[in-house]
């Protein structure tokens, strides 16, 4: 069994190369960060949430939240399970019942879930390991990357921009 290792938000910031959004995961000892491009509006959806701004009418994420509480369903934990071509991909595993279901999502689906259901975000091991070597461009400068995310402060995550 993969071992996982608890997760949360360090911030969401914006490649200053490709001004894509990037989600910044880190470990409780911040020994682990790890960087997640993510689209803009998956990145607004995660913003939304942790500004805590509510929207007049609900959004995809907050729908979804209202569907699983309605069926009497409950998000226990998100995981970001593997990493292939440079690709990141997630299970949300949702209770219902006596039922257990492992749903296949979007690492940015899967946070902005998890930020909405108060649900565990964990991430494989085995993908912080391959995600040492992994940039957005897939070059080797992940030291370059790394001392990025290490010298990040709460302004420099500050409010997210659209």
């Amino acid at each position: 069994m993969t071992q996982l290792v608890p997760m949360s938000i360090k911030g969401l910031m914006l490649d200053p190369v490709s001004n894509s959004p990037i989600v910044v995961l880190k470990d409780e000892e911040e020994k682990f960060f790890l960087p997640i491009w993510v689209g803009i509006f998956e990145a607004n959806a995660i913003a939304l949430q942790l500004e805590n701004v509510t929207t007049p009418r609900p959004m995809t994420h907050d729908l979804l939240r209202n569907m699983i509480s309605e069926l009497d369903a409950r998000v226990t934990r998100v995981v970001i399970n593997d990493l292939r071509d440079s690709t990141f991909f997630a299970q949300i595993r949702l209770i219902t019942g006596d039922k257990t279901l492992e749903l296949d999502a979007r690492p940015s689906d899967a946070i902005a879930l998890a930020l909405r259901t108060e649900a565990p975000i964990f991430v494989a091991q085995t993908v912080l390991d391959q995600a040492q070597t992994i940039t957005p461009d897939g070059d080797d400068s992940d030291d370059k990357v790394k001392k990025l995310f290490e010298q990040l402060d709460s302004e420099d995550l500050g409010k997210y921009k659209m």
